[in-house]
């Protein structure tokens, strides 16, 4: 039997691709995002009460993970990135986007909440791991004495080390006519993408320390390489 699931809204958030997102919510607490409603479902009644909550859960839809036909692209075993991309495991042992229904789900915080606006109510969030316009199937809210579990086992991520990297900026190299150097960038910006890079965000495969990686972020163009446990910005533009 199928099941029809509305999109009742879609978060915008400053990922225009799905590089450099970090793979799990909550990571870079900082990252900022809105909820806006579809049109059917910008009713302030639906949300009320939500406010007193200080997170939500979001389920959303993996739409940078579609055929093009639209259905998912699903494997029975993946490689978790915790795992260096060497272990398979089966798809459902992991988070992998790769599934049979492309539905992730994310606690985020939640900011504040704008009743008043052109496009109806307007949740804001800290800490989503989404592209910009992810589809949003539905809102929960988060409730401590149900979801958090202080004794749960963590599987394989109980026994891999959580890593992260120095971040570097190459000032010679970001300044320019054509770039910006460090003090040119707003300060949510650069704090924020300081924390997406040192999370590392290659594919765990790739170790070659003069390779350059580009990724857009707030509005910017930002390249960088990583040798070692040090991640070098080595230019960072405005997006056209």
């Amino acid at each position: 039997m199928e099941y029809v699931v509305k999109k009742i809204a879609e978060i915008r958030t400053d990922f225009p691709e799905k590089f450099g997102i970090p793979r799990q919510p909550g990571v870079v607490a900082e990252l900022r995002g809105r909820i806006v409603f579809e049109p059917d479902f910008r009713n302030a009644d639906s949300i009320r009460g939500l406010e007193e909550f200080s997170h939500i859960w979001l389920i959303w839809q993996f739409s940078e993970n579609l055929g093009a036909d639209g259905s998912s692209r699903w494997t029975p075993t993946v490689r978790p990135p915790r795992l260096g991309g060497n272990k398979r495991l089966g798809v459902f042992a992991t988070r992998s986007p790769f599934r049979p229904n492309p539905l992730g789900l994310s606690v985020v915080a939640l900011d504040r909440i704008e009743y008043d606006t052109n496009e109806g109510p307007v949740i804001y969030v800290r800490g989503a791991d989404m592209v910009d316009r992810t589809p949003i199937y539905d809102i929960k809210p988060y409730i401590a004495y149900a979801d958090s579990v202080p004794d749960a086992k963590g599987g394989f991520t109980d026994s891999t080390e959580y890593r992260t990297l120095e971040v570097v900026w190459t000032l010679e190299e970001s300044s320019g006519s054509s770039g910006k150097t460090e003090a040119g960038i707003p300060e949510y910006v650069k704090n924020s993408l300081e924390k997406i890079l040192s999370n590392d965000p290659r594919p765990h495969y790739q170790k070659d320390p003069d390779r350059i990686y580009g990724m857009s972020y707030a509005g910017y163009e930002v390249k960088f390489r990583v040798d070692g446990d040090v991640l070098y910005i080595m230019k960072v533009t405005e997006s056209v």
